[in-house]
């Protein structure tokens, strides 16, 4: 981990301490200590597995999207570039910024530039559709439960689905018509680039144009022969947010509290979409924050500081510290690489 990392993880561990230390001080009280001594640490056990097994959906989400498209990507090895991802989307703005990481080790592992981009791209529009789908069930099927956030939150959250909507679109319609895709990444690039002399600009502008058909081409690739990817994708990305969404109720079991699963799967879903939003390092801080704006709604203020220490430390902390070591494994492997070359 360079210095620049470095200085962002610790910045994003400040936001989060500083938050929850705020949490604390409003909402620890004599309760709060009998809640800790009659804690079931089974429960929060289950929890951290039931993370864990999200993670595995994660990697076999990519496991299987790579093998329609022709490449044999080990579970193990999935299961590593998932968890080095996690320590970058820990220091970068927001929780979606490990794209590099994963393209990176899926490139490693023989896959190419082009695909390795459009497996990527293509696990964040899986998500989006899943949030989505989710949030059009809990408004229609649960309407009564989901004016529990309150108007306030429904509101950003109809904004939030509208512009994850928007992407989509866009994203289909880049599909059917790449130029309008090189013109957007051109456009962008050009902010970047505006001092550049012209030979250099010329070359990525043709290297971007040369990975934008190499992206469309494996697009096509999935809608052709990858569906079976696609499906599967579709499955392991619903199984992973809904075992990251029912981990708080594990929690709140073992505080000797009753689970709201129906609620819960409210609030985790627009505490997902806005994390999202690149806002701060890891989305730290901001999680806190809305995590006990909404559970605060449903749960006993006297654990609500416990609880939200509780779920940062499995999908927060815990993140960074198996980020870690999946990246001293990609590091080791690097050098062993250069050794033998």
């Amino acid at each position: 981990m360079d210095k620049s990392q470095k200085k962002w993880l610790w910045i994003s561990l400040g936001f989060s301490a500083i938050v929850l230390v705020g949490v604390l001080y409003f909402t620890v009280d004599a309760s709060t200590f009998e809640y800790l001594r009659q804690m079931n640490v089974y429960f929060f056990i289950l929890a951290l597995l039931t993370h864990l097994l999200a993670l595995v959906f994660w990697g076999l989400r990519i496991k299987f999207m790579s093998r329609s498209l022709g490449y044999r990507i080990g579970l193990l090895y999935s299961l590593n570039l998932v968890c080095a991802n996690l320590l970058v989307a820990s220091i970068t703005p927001s929780q979606a910024g490990g794209e590099p990481v994963r393209v990176h080790e899926l490139y490693r592992a023989g896959v190419r530039l082009g695909d390795a981009t459009a497996i990527a791209i293509t696990e964040r529009i899986l998500d989006g559709i899943v949030l989505g789908l989710g949030g059009a069930f809990f408004m229609l099927v649960l309407g009564s439960e989901w004016q529990t956030i309150g108007l306030s939150f429904s509101y950003v959250l109809y904004i939030s689905w509208i512009l994850i909507t928007a992407m989509v679109v866009l994203f289909i319609y880049s599909f059917k018509n790449p130029m309008l895709l090189k013109r957007m990444i051109h456009f962008i690039s050009g902010w970047f680039t505006r001092k550049w002399e012209g030979r250099r600009v010329e070359s990525l502008a043709s290297r971007i144009d040369g990975e934008v058909d190499n992206f469309h081409n494996t697009l096509h690739t999935f809608i052709r022969q990858g569906k079976g990817g696609l499906v599967w994708g579709f499955l392991f990305t619903s199984l992973f947010w809904f075992c990251e969404f029912i981990i708080v109720s594990f929690i709140l079991m073992g505080l000797g509290q009753p689970p709201i699963f129906i609620e819960s799967l409210i609030f985790q879903l627009v505490i997902a979409v806005f994390m999202m939003i690149p806002l701060t390092p890891g989305g730290s801080g901001i999680a806190e924050i809305l995590f006990t704006s909404l559970y605060g709604l449903s749960v006993n203020s006297s654990v609500l500081g416990i609880l939200v220490i509780l779920w940062r430390s499995i999908l927060y902390y815990f993140n960074i510290l198996i980020g870690l070591f999946a990246s001293l494994v990609i590091v080791h492997r690097e050098t062993s690489d250069q050794k033998q070359d």
